[in-house]
């Protein structure tokens, strides 16, 4: 099946509900045997499908609602982890120590993870639809991030006075890094089920919105025939499968 775009879904379900609205038109004369074509169950579909739609937006703006999230909750981690090795040079704590600090903190400031994404600047962009590099990116600054504060947490000279350098306040940050990390991950998980279970609705063989549309179609076309208005009317009523 051909890549449809997120607006062609839209579309496809716009152009069912002109199928049924010629069906309607029809009156008694519509009166297919098979029951997935009759009235009654192709409006039900269109309803099912509606729906489908409509949760993939939602989807779609929980995730992007959750990576505007994490990139708030990044932006401070550089300067913050620069922070805390001047804090640690400033302590008694070992020159093996300071380098151990100093060698996440390098990590973390590195070019990789200088390419994290911005904010989406264009209002409530799809989601991707895998797993990017960036992803992983912010897994490791995680990561990074946690090994920087294992260090100094073991330094008993560390004992800063500032308060957003105290060990417990890093240790609450690390959970918000991954609280927000995770959250995304689990919003990718929503906004990919919600795709799939729209796609099943729209382009499964022989009971998707897709297929329902070309059996109705050609169950006019027997009635009426080929060069009939009704059929003609019905038939440039375009599917993009």
């Amino acid at each position: 099946m051909a890549k449809v775009s997120e607006t062609g879904h839209a579309i496809n379900v716009a152009n069912f509900q002109k199928i049924i609205d010629s069906v309607v038109g029809y009156g008694a004369t519509y009166n297919p045997s098979k029951t997935i074509l009759k009235l009654v169950n192709l409006n039900t579909k269109i309803d099912t499908e509606k729906i489908n739609l409509a949760a993939v937006i939602t989807k779609n703006t929980a995730y992007n609602d959750a990576v505007n999230d994490r990139v708030t909750e990044f932006e401070d981690l550089r300067p913050l982890s620069t922070r805390i090795i001047s804090a640690l040079t400033a302590t008694d704590a070992s020159d093996e120590k300071i380098n151990d600090a100093k060698t996440y903190n390098r990590k973390i400031q590195g070019k990789r993870a200088k390419s994290l994404p911005a904010a989406p600047v264009v209002p409530n962009p799809p989601a991707p639809t895998n797993i990017s590099v960036s992803q992983q990116s912010y897994d490791q600054l995680v990561q990074h991030f946690d090994g920087l504060v294992s260090v100094v947490s073991t330094e008993p000279s560390y004992t800063p006075n500032e308060n957003e350098l105290k060990v417990t306040t890093l240790t609450t940050k690390g959970a918000d890094l991954l609280a927000s990390n995770n959250a995304v991950g689990t919003a990718f998980t929503g906004i990919s089920n919600a795709r799939m279970k729209r796609n099943k609705g729209l382009y499964t063989v022989k009971t998707g919105l897709v297929a329902i549309a070309e059996g109705v179609k050609g169950y006019v076309k027997s009635i009426y025939g080929y060069a009939s208005p009704e059929y003609k009317q019905i038939s440039k009523i375009q599917f993009t499968k």
